[in-house]
């Protein structure tokens, strides 16, 4: 784990979405990292399809999730 350097107002978006998303800022960061991490390597792929993609990742990595 390492630490990030952002730009105080980017870090107040965070706080305001992570609020909104109950999450944690540094979850809504991470959030934020990875879909745009994704974007950049899927560029065709809308931000609903990204978010359908990591669902459908988690639910592989989680059988018992899954079934519930």
């Amino acid at each position: 784990m390492g630490l990030v350097k952002i730009d105080d107002l980017l870090h107040g978006e965070a706080r305001r979405a992570s609020a909104v998303m109950c999450r944690s800022i540094n979850a809504q960061a991470e959030f934020w990292m990875t879909v745009g991490m994704l974007a950049e390597a899927n560029p065709t792929l809308s931000f609903n399809q990204i978010v359908q993609m990591r669902l459908a990742a988690a639910q592989h990595r989680d059988p018992q999730q899954a079934a519930a």
